[in-house]
């Protein structure tokens, strides 16, 4: 039912979005090739999703149907809009000559030739941005640096300087030599510790075969630091058992040791410098809104002090904004990802900062602070789902710890 109510749908936007094609040209050719691609993309659609999506996978080829069906389908949408606008117009003007005696019987205007070009010029724009996305915006790196200021930070950490990556999703890629090249810029930062924040897979451990060598170039003086993410466990793919799944966990656990991360299931880790230190947290994920809640702050704290300073790594941000920021434990800076921007929004550094995403998630992009406490919410190394990015562009973020200094 659900497969024909959308194709039903998909059917009357075509339709309609055809109607500014038909006002621009009478080129009989073009028609053709215009149905032609909407009949190709709608059997790839459903291909992909009806007879494949009972294993949710995610691999290159497939997200690229997917993405070009977005890069089509979101520009007759915008059609529809302005196809839609003109008739609602055209049928008070039919209404109104009828009436006022210009016509006897009623009759709507024909469509404006002016309005379809309009229409498809601006259609044009979400087009080109979704295609450039899949072609050159999903690699295009950004390293963005804060510094963060804290009364109680020790004074051996002031200008500590921490990296942060997160959602790899090592299955999505597919040039080897852009991934190098986002590595090694992770490198030239030369921070004192590298955080990943989670989902460094998209389903599977055997993604990460062709990356391992690759992703353990990455160094730090005081080390290399994981936690899982919600498709690091498995869960968006059929398993035979629970073993299997259990397994599979298991070697995406030892894969991460072998390339010398440091992975932090629910505890902590204390780094050290000239005699005083802060407490790493790293917990397993934990996400509101149905997503897997494996994460244990309680467990994760074992053994540290509530005075202590300590940074807590965890991959959904919703779990700053459910649980964390009140804490009593006071954790004066979270690290999450997750959200991925949406990869697709607008950023303009001082006069807007948005993506549909914001609507699910309080805190998806950015430094955010309450109660004098501090969350990164990183906008993802990867790309999972649509194979680009648009405005959102992947990120290295690069937090100096600051000890603030009392002025008078």
């Amino acid at each position: 039912m659900r497969w024909f109510l959308f194709i039903l749908f998909y059917i009357f936007v075509d339709i309609y979005a055809f109607q500014s094609i038909k006002t621009i040209t009478k080129n009989q050719w073009f028609y053709g090739v215009y149905i032609l691609i909407s009949l190709l993309l709608l059997a790839g659609i459903i291909y992909e999703i009806s007879l494949r999506g009972s294993e949710k996978m995610m691999e290159p080829p497939r997200m690229y149907v997917f993405g070009i069906f977005l890069a089509v389908f979101v520009p007759k949408l915008l059609l529809v809009i302005f196809m839609f606008g003109e008739d609602i117009v055209r049928f008070f003007v039919g209404i109104f000559m009828k009436f006022s005696g210009s016509e006897k019987a009623f009759y709507m205007p024909s469509r404006r030739k002016f309005v379809s070009t309009v229409a498809l010029g601006i259609a044009a724009i979400p087009f080109a941005s979704l295609i450039y996305g899949m072609v050159k915006g999903k690699y295009d790196y950004r390293v963005l640096k804060y510094a963060l200021e804290f009364e109680d930070l020790p004074e051996a950490f002031d200008g500590y300087t921490l990296t942060q990556i997160s959602d790899i999703h090592s299955g999505s890629f597919d040039n080897h030599e852009k991934v190098e090249y986002a590595i090694n810029l992770v490198n030239e930062q030369q921070s004192d510790a590298i955080l990943f924040t989670g989902d460094l897979v998209n389903n599977v451990a055997d993604e990460l075969n062709n990356w391992k060598e690759l992703f353990s170039t990455l160094k730090a003086r005081d080390g290399v630091f994981s936690v899982l993410g919600n498709h690091d466990y498995g869960d968006y793919v059929s398993w035979k058992n629970r073993s299997e799944q259990g397994e599979n966990l298991d070697r995406l656990k030892n894969s991460q040791r072998e390339m010398g991360w440091q992975l932090l299931l629910n505890e902590n880790k204390y780094l050290e410098r000239n005699g005083e230190k802060i407490a790493l947290v790293g917990v397993e994920n934990w996400g509101a809104g149905g997503f897997k809640k494996a994460g244990d702050l309680d467990k994760a704290c074992e053994g540290i002090e509530s005075s202590d300073f300590k940074i807590l790594m965890s991959h959904d941000p919703s779990h700053w904004q459910e649980k964390v920021k009140t804490d009593d434990r006071n954790f004066h800076l979270t690290l999450s990802g997750h959200t991925h921007g949406m990869q697709f929004g607008i950023e303009i550094p001082g006069l807007i900062k948005w993506s549909p995403v914001k609507y699910r998630y309080k805190n998806w992009a950015g430094i955010y602070e309450e109660f004098g406490r501090y969350i990164n919410v990183n906008r993802g190394f990867g790309y999972l789902g649509y194979p680009g990015r648009v405005g959102i562009w992947p990120e290295i973020t690069v937090i100096q710890l600051k000890k603030k200094r009392n002025t008078v």
